[in-house]
């Protein structure tokens, strides 16, 4: 047991009664209503990771389930809730953190190896339980991670189609993004997407597989493909969508009220034809796929993008599977004009960066600025040059 801690500001759970900081959250009735939603369900143990569908560095608030059910708001983790247990694994940079943000539901646990979460279940969960996820939030590697972990132990996985934290959550949990999806202005575009889909479909032409679609999870890959952007999730130009893209076909699954009017003419533009667009509804992929894998086909994806849920619809004679899609290799190849744009948004961004320098020369030594200070001013300094849409994260201040 730990000794009691002498800092006010992380919690204090051997105290009588506990000791919790200002900054952690009260839990109990969240975990009330999940753990209710689970019993209805007939689930013994419910893992709840910090990724979205799209396995996302980012994520939006809509999708911050973890961060809703334990109040830990760092940008990794793992929950495993029990009728009457519940923990968190997360790394070292958040241990801190952790103790600051969690009540005293939560045990911490100082790791993130799925071997310590399933050595944890076992304990947890007696013979003949459910271990239950949503598998539309867990990689293809950490499905197989966790079947492994728990495989001859009497436990059973168990892929649930409902989300038990979405149930929980219920009309508190933030609304999906309704800004527009809009075209990249011309002259920032390297390629014109109808190129860009010739281009992948001439690499299904010559893969010696012959695959007959390509499968599109990363919500980069389908941005870049189409030549869109949008701003669901912070710090990224990205929209939630999926693409499957066949030899004569198109399918963008998207909320379509949501692309500008400039943007859906650009995607209309060919049809009708093996250019033309076809728009779904973003939650009807999984129907969509369920159906294409009926037929002769096989579906080339990049496993690093894809969730296990989608990927557990394709038969496994029917997948062709590499680390990256053919969108994604395509997509980090730069050409002239892509090059010469990174390099200009370099030059920007290091004039903010030497202005922010002589700010920094003159202002320390008069004892006026903080790290958040100046994050914040080297943030303006940055929305002030041309072209700006903001930083890529959040600025990392320190000194000292």
């Amino acid at each position: 047991p730990q000794a009691p801690s002498t800092r006010n500001d992380i919690r204090d759970c051997s105290a009588d009664p506990p000791y919790l900081p200002p900054t952690a959250t009260n839990t109990t009735m969240r975990l009330a209503l999940l753990r209710g939603t689970m019993r209805t369900h007939g689930v013994q143990a419910y893992i709840v990771p910090s990724t979205d569908a799209h396995m996302s560095e980012y994520i939006s608030e809509r999708d911050a389930r973890l961060g809703w059910l334990t109040g830990f708001t760092g940008s990794a983790g793992t929950a495993v809730v029990t009728q009457d247990k519940a923990a968190l694994w997360t790394d070292s940079r958040y241990w801190t953190q952790a103790e600051r943000e969690l009540d005293c539901n939560w045990e911490l646990q100082r790791t993130t190896s799925i071997e310590s979460i399933g050595m944890w279940i076992l304990k947890a969960v007696p013979v003949g339980g459910n271990v239950s996820l949503d598998s539309f939030l867990f990689s293809i590697d950490t499905w197989n991670s966790y079947s492994r972990a728990l495989y001859r132990s009497g436990r059973t996985l168990l892929p649930l189609e409902t989300n038990l934290v979405d149930q929980a959550w219920g009309d508190q949990r933030p609304l999906p993004s309704s800004s527009k999806i809009y075209v990249l202005p011309a002259e920032f575009i390297g390629s014109s997407w109808q190129e860009k889909v010739a281009g992948i479909r001439q690499q299904m032409e010559q893969h010696v597989q012959r695959p007959t679609a390509v499968l599109l999870s990363g919500l980069e890959e389908t941005a870049w493909l189409f030549n869109l952007r949008g701003d669901d999730i912070p710090y990224n130009p990205v929209f939630y969508s999926y693409t499957l893209l066949t030899n004569t076909t198109i399918s963008l699954f998207v909320e379509e009220s949501r692309l500008s009017a400039a943007a859906r003419e650009s995607l209309r533009s060919g049809c009708p034809g093996p250019l033309c667009v076809e728009l779904q509804e973003y939650g009807q992929v999984s129907a969509h796929l369920r159906r294409y894998a009926q037929g002769n086909v096989t579906v080339w994806l990049g496993t690093e993008y894809t969730t296990y849920g989608l990927y557990s619809i394709i038969p496994q004679e029917k997948l062709l599977e590499e680390s990256y899609s053919p969108v994604m290799m395509a997509k980090a190849v730069k050409n002239a004009h892509e090059q010469e744009m990174l390099r200009a948004a370099h030059v920007r961004d290091a004039v903010a960066v030497i202005q922010y320098l002589l700010w920094l020369e003159k202002t320390v030594p008069q004892g006026q600025v903080d790290e958040f200070s100046g994050a914040q001013h080297i943030n303006a300094l940055r929305w002030a040059q041309n072209h700006s849409h903001g930083p890529s994260f959040q600025s990392i201040s320190a000194s000292g």
